[in-house]
Parts: structure tokens; sequence; C-alpha cells
């Protein structure tokens, strides 16, 4: 599997005087997804490629002043270090399949979230995560968030 050329790069946009910024995270989960009728019924994992952008407002069109930042992406990095670490080597389920395979809680990396780990509520997650983090001057714009090199669910705020 080859998702698109990204490493830890970092893309900058320049969209009505605004610039948005993009960081790259990535994280290795298993889930199942109960009272499903196909293949993700079952445990099974995903190399999940996350693009969490951020805008910020340039004061300046010429140049922005010292030390040159709208956003830092070191601050956007710690912004999302949560779910890094929420997910990567996790197995995350819903109350729900617990309740049908209580014997999985007996692993340490097993997180229980109320609802099923499908793409879409993983990407409510991450948002909720950026939500809580940001500072309030910088805006999240948009989130993207690959299963597959081929499947990604998408986010982008109105």
């Amino acid at each position: 599997m080859q998702f698109p050329v990204i490493t830890e790069y970092l893309c900058i946009q320049f969209l009505s005087e605004m610039i948005r910024l993009t960081k790259v995270f990535r994280f290795e989960t298993a889930h199942a997804i109960h009272g499903y009728n196909g293949q993700c019924k079952d445990i099974h994992g995903h190399s999940y490629v996350l693009h969490a952008t951020v805008a910020g407002q340039a004061n300046n069109d010429d140049y922005i002043p010292a030390p040159g930042f709208v956003f830092d992406f070191k601050d956007l990095k710690k912004a999302g270090v949560e779910i890094v670490e929420t997910l990567d080597h996790k197995l995350v389920l819903s109350k729900d399949y617990i309740a049908v395979h209580p014997e999985i809680t007996n692993h340490a990396n097993v997180v229980i979230w109320d609802f099923e780990p499908t793409a879409e509520n993983i990407l409510l997650y991450v948002k909720g995560v950026f939500l809580r983090n940001l500072p309030e001057e910088i805006k999240l714009v948009q989130l993207k968030i690959y299963e597959t090199e081929n499947s990604y669910a998408e986010w982008v705020a109105d």
C-alpha cells in the first residue's frame, strides 16, 4: 500500500488573506465495527494518515513580521499529539462491541468509545481534540483522514 508522498513535510497555502498550514500525523490503529454486516465487523487494523489544516490571519501582504509565523508547526504538532498518543498501536472498540466480547477488555491497549470507531467518528474525535487545543486566533479549517491509500473521510469548516 502506498500513500501519497508525504512525510513530516508541511504545506502552506495562501487563500483569501488567510494562510493555511497543514501538519501530517500517522498512527496505527485497530478497530471493529459492531453491528456491521461486512469485513469491518471483525478486528482489523489500518495505517492512518491524518492531514490537519489550520488557518491564521496574515497582517501584512508583503511579509509576516518576526518571528515570521502565523502559527508554529511545532505548536500544531502539540495540538494533535493527544490523537497519536490515544490511538497509536491501540484497539478502539465501541461499548456495544465490548458488551458482546467482554474478554477483550483484558488487554492493556484497548480504548473503549461510546460510539463505533468508523473513519467518520475518528475524524469527529480528532476535530474535538484540535478545537480544545488550538488557540482562539487559529481556526481549524480542514481534516482529512486516510483509512487506506484510496479511502478517506474529510471534514471541512463552513
